[in-house]
């Protein structure tokens, strides 16, 4: 689990399937906790138009042996700059990956979409049912309010 970014100088991916994500031992293991990362200018561009998308990203984590490193997630993220895809395979597969790679005892990433023709779409995902004892704090994003 040596990580490729910490401590290095990087590049921000070409594409999220370039991305690598770096893990470490987490380091209170048998403590469940919840991890939180907000990105709140994640960008992508329209599959159709390849005009920019752009969110605001809530991930949400219970560790089990590893954690995310920050770095790695914050290049992993920028990749998505260049990437068409719709939000909700944005979304999705962000989380799933995450989830996948990292295996947490659970994950959930809440995507709350900027208008796109005038309407917002807001994308949820999550890995099961939040485990018992942990904090869930509600992710914080108000709704979009437009001019109103």
């Amino acid at each position: 689990m040596t990580p490729k970014h910490l401590g290095q100088t990087s590049t921000l991916p070409a594409s999220p399937e370039q991305a690598v994500l770096d893990y470490v031992p987490n380091p209170r293991p048998g403590h469940p906790y919840l991890v939180r990362f907000t990105q709140p200018e994640f960008t992508s561009l329209c599959p159709v138009t390849g005009q920019p998308d752009f969110a605001h990203l809530v991930i949400d984590y219970v560790p089990d042996a590893s954690i995310v490193e920050s770095k790695s997630l914050k290049l992993f993220l920028g990749s998505f700059r260049n990437h068409q895809a719709f939000h909700e395979d944005c979304t999705v597969g962000i989380g799933e990956r995450l989830f996948r790679e990292m295996a947490p005892t659970w994950l959930r990433i809440g995507g709350y979409w900027y208008p796109r023709g005038g309407m917002p779409i807001d994308v949820f995902w999550q890995s099961g049912a939040p485990p018992a004892g942990v904090w869930l704090p509600d992710q914080g994003v108000a709704p979009y309010r437009g001019r109103g």
